[in-house]
C-alpha cells in the first residue's frame, strides 16, 4: 500500500473519529441538560412539598389576606393619604370575600396550585441557577463577566415584582372586583368560586414577578442586537400612554394619587430599561470605533 492510500485511510479514519466526537459531545449536551432539569424539579417538587405541609397557615394568614378588609395594604393607603392631606382619595371601601367550592376536589386542587406556586417562589433562585450553569459554558468570557450578579438580579426583579403583585395589585384588584356591580336591582349575589380565586392571586402574583424582569430582558435584548437605547426613548410616550391606561384600569377609584401608586413602578421599570439598553448601546459603539 502506497504513503498516499494510508495518508487517504488515516484522513477518513480522523474525519469518523471527529464526527463521532462532535456526536458524543452533542450526547453529552444532552445528558447535561437532562440532569439540570432533573435537579431543578427536585428543589421545586421539594419546596412544593414544604408548602404543602403549612398550607393550612399559608391560606388563612396569606393567600386570603388581601381579600380582607384588615389587610395592611388597605391601611397604610390610607394613613399615607391622611399624611398628605389627601382625605379619604387612597382609603378602599372595606371588603370582606366570602368563598364558595362547587366541586368535591376543589379544596384539594387549591391546595395543590397553591403549593405548586409556592414551589416556584421559594425555589427560583436556584432554578435560575441551574439555567445559568447549563447556559455558562457557551458564554465567552466577557459574556461572562458583564453576567456577574445575574443570579442576585434576576431574582431580586422576579420577588420584588411578586411582592408587588401580592400587596399592591392584588388587593386593588379584589377590591375593584368586589365593589362592582352590574345594575341597580341587586339580582345576583356576588360570592366568587375558590377555584376562581386561587387562580386569580396566583397569575396576579407570577405575572408581576415576570414582568418586573423586563430591565433584564432589556439588557438581554439589546446584548443581543435586537432593540437599543435609542429605539426605547423615542418609544417612549407611547409606553407611558400604555401604562397609564393599565394603572386607571387596575386602581378602584378614578383619582389620580391611586392611579400613580399603581403606575409609578412601572414606569421606573421602563426607565431602568431605557437605562441599560443605552448602556449597552454606548459599549457596543465604543467598541466598534476601536475595532475600525
Amino acid at each position: 500500500m502506497s504513503i498516499i492510500e494510508k495518508n487517504g485511510i488515516l484522513k477518513k479514519v480522523g474525519k469518523k473519529l471527529n464526527k463521532n466526537a462532535n456526536e458524543m459531545s452533542f450526547v453529552d449536551h444532552l445528558e447535561q441538560l437532562r440532569w439540570h432539569l432533573i435537579r431543578a424539579v427536585i428543589a421545586w417538587l421539594l419546596a412544593s412539598i414544604l408548602t404543602f405541609v403549612f398550607i393550612d397557615w399559608i391560606f388563612d394568614n396569606i393567600i386570603l389576606a388581601p381579600a380582607r378588609s384588615n389587610f395592611i395594604t388597605y391601611k397604610v393607603l390610607c394613613d399615607f393619604g391622611h399624611s398628605l392631606h389627601l382625605g379619604e382619595s387612597l382609603c378602599m371601601p372595606p371588603i370582606d370575600i366570602k368563598l364558595q367550592g362547587n366541586t368535591v376536589s376543589g379544596p384539594f386542587m387549591s391546595a395543590i396550585s397553591i403549593a405548586m406556586i409556592g414551589g416556584i417562589i421559594i425555589a427560583f433562585p436556584y432554578l435560575f441557577w441551574e439555567l445559568w450553569k447549563f447556559v455558562r459554558p457557551a458564554l465567552s468570557p466577557k459574556e461572562i463577566k458583564y453576567s456577574r450578579g445575574s443570579i442576585f438580579w434576576v431574582t431580586l426583579c422576579f420577588l420584588t415584582g411578586a411582592c408587588f403583585g401580592y400587596f399592591l395589585l392584588a388587593p386593588f384588584t379584589f377590591n375593584f372586583l368586589a365593589n362592582f356591580t352590574l345594575g341597580k336591582t341587586n339580582a345576583y349575589q356576588y360570592i366568587p368560586t375558590l377555584d376562581d380565586y386561587i387562580s386569580n392571586i396566583n397569575n396576579i402574583i407570577l405575572g408581576c414577578g415576570i414582568a418586573f424582569e423586563l430591565p433584564v430582558l432589556a439588557f438581554v435584548l439589546a446584548k443581543i442586537g435586537i432593540i437599543t437605547g435609542t429605539f426605547l426613548k423615542k418609544t417612549r410616550k407611547y409606553s407611558f400612554v400604555l401604562i397609564l391606561i393599565l394603572a386607571a384600569v387596575i386602581t378602584p377609584s378614578p383619582d389620580w394619587t391611586s392611579q400613580v401608586i399603581v403606575a409609578l413602578p412601572l414606569l421606573l421599570l421602563m426607565e431602568i430599561s431605557i437605562v441599560l439598553a443605552s448602556r449597552v448601546e454606548r459599549e457596543k459603539i465604543r467598541e466598534e470605533k476601536e475595532w475600525s
